[in-house]
C-alpha cells in the first residue's frame, strides 16, 4: 500500500474448496514420500544401518508413534489419491463436480 491503496485480504478471507485442499494434500504427500525415500537411500549409500535406525526410532514410545503416522499417512493418502485418478481416467463420467467433491 505504498500508494495509499488498500491491500486486498485475498487468502485471509478466501475459503479453499475441499477439492483444492485435497489436491494440495496429494501433492504435499507426494513430495514428502519422495524426500523420505531419497533420504533413506542417501543414508544407505553412506553406510548407515537403516533397518537398525528405523527399529530404534520405532521403539521410542512417543517419537515412534509419530514417525509411524508420518510414514503411514502420506503413503496411504497418496496411494488412494492415485487410485481415484486411475478410476477417473478409466471412467470419465465420474468427473462431475458433486462426485469429485464427495470423493475428496
Amino acid at each position: 500500500a505504498k500508494l495509499g491503496r488498500p491491500v486486498s485480504p485475498h487468502v485471509t478471507i478466501y475459503k479453499f474448496p475441499v477439492t483444492a485442499l485435497s489436491s494440495i494434500t496429494n501433492r504435499v504427500t507426494g513430495v514428502t514420500l519422495s524426500v523420505g525415500v531419497s533420504s533413506i537411500a542417501a543414508l544407505s549409500l553412506i553406510g548407515t544401518d537403516v533397518p537398525a535406525l528405523m527399529g530404534t526410532i520405532g521403539s521410542i514410545t512417543v517419537i515412534g508413534s509419530v514417525a509411524k503416522f508420518g510414514v503411514a499417512f502420506p503413503l496411504v493418502y497418496h496411494y488412494l489419491g492415485g487410485i481415484r485418478h486411475l478410476l477417473w481416467d478409466r471412467n470419465p463420467e465420474m468427473l462431475e463436480n458433486a462426485k469429485v467433491e464427495q470423493s475428496s
